[in-house]
């Protein structure tokens, strides 16, 4: 008989929805309780996605239901108090980017969770994006030959009004750091589950819309270890005439040695051989939950882990890398030179 898994969960933000809609569908998970501070909140998410119990306390929660893991779906100034918490009870843990509002934060988050020998996996799920699973599947196969350079153009859209993130997440208004910290960080990651480590960074910031407090326009050069160069282009001001701006976040570019790979905003992977004509490439995606079902991709692979007692993709220490870069973008950008890593 298959084991199955005890879980909660603690938010009920805008993007919390994906998450509990995705447990749904993982037969071996039973998400038993929510919690959240606020209860209005909590309880349209509980009756929503049929949670069985709601708390208005993390800790009673946790101490009442004992789960085998936790799902932190809270701001990231909440992420180091739960998570210490959770990980001095030996319950896994899966916690939301950004880890913690500063890098010695996170350091010492993972540090608990380590010394506690608990499994902890942050939930960054854009490697998870069924397009970006299928490139690393054609660059792992040697499609295009030796990589020279991915170049991925984001325009968000939604950050050029007066009210801009009201509607869905307010307090991007109010972070000092917004574009590299929240949203830039996908894009690392991704650059480096494609492509390898990043050695060195040159970053330049601004700010577009002058009712927020952090940057939200950028370009981002990074070199990668194996000599090829990644590029970031962009911002959540500027628009793009497409139906659904937030499905691929933009468009991406690979070149090799042999052709190169193109991601268009609708999902679609096309391959140009050198010297050959187009190809259209083949595979699997559609527009459900978040970006191509990637939530589900990523707490699927967290269940099958834990099922399985391995470590997961994301672990806290490779995804301190990506915080040690968004550190070195922003030294970048202040500086005006390449940040180079250690």
């Amino acid at each position: 008989m298959q084991k199955r898994l005890k879980g909660v969960a603690l938010g009920a933000g805008y993007f919390s929805h994906f998450q509990y809609e995705a447990w749904q569908r993982i037969p071996e998970v039973d998400l038993v309780a929510l919690s959240n501070r606020s209860r209005e909140r909590g309880e349209e998410v509980q009756k929503k996605y049929g949670v069985p119990r709601l708390y208005a306390d993390f800790r009673e929660m946790i101490d009442q239901e004992k789960p085998d893991f936790v799902d932190v779906i809270t701001p990231p100034e909440t992420h180091l108090e739960i998570c210490e918490y959770a990980a001095k009870r030996n319950i896994a843990i899966i916690c939301q980017k950004p880890l913690a509002p500063t890098e010695e934060d996170s350091v010492r988050l993972v540090k608990l969770a380590r010394d506690a020998k608990v499994p902890f996996m942050v939930h960054e799920n854009f490697r998870w994006q069924p397009w970006h699973r299928e490139i690393k599947k054609l660059l792992d196969a040697d499609t295009i030959g030796e990589l020279f350079c991915i170049y991925f153009k984001m325009r968000m859209g939604d950050g050029w009004p007066e009210d801009a993130y009201l509607a869905r997440q307010p307090f991007f208004r109010d972070y000092p750091r917004l574009l590299i910290y929240e949203t830039g960080v996908h894009f690392i990651d991704t650059f480096r589950f494609l492509a390898g480590e990043i050695t060195s960074v040159y970053a330049r910031l601004r700010k577009l819309n002058p009712v927020i407090k952090g940057e939200d326009s950028g370009q981002l050069m990074f070199t990668l270890a194996n000599g090829a160069t990644a590029i970031l282009d962009a911002n959540r001001y500027n628009e793009v005439d497409v139906p659904n701006s937030r499905y691929t976040f933009g468009e991406m570019r690979i070149d090799g040695r042999k052709g190169h790979i193109l991601l268009d905003t609708a999902g679609n992977i096309s391959i140009k051989p050198l010297g050959k004509p187009t190809v259209a490439h083949a595979y699997h995606h559609e527009q459900k939950n978040f970006a191509g079902d990637c939530v589900y991709a990523i707490q699927r692979h967290f269940t099958d882990c834990l099922l399985a007692g391995k470590d997961a993709e994301s672990t806290g220490e490779d995804y301190l890398k990506n915080v040690r870069l968004v550190e070195a973008c922003y030294e970048s950008a202040n500086s005006g030179q390449v940040v180079r890593m250690g």
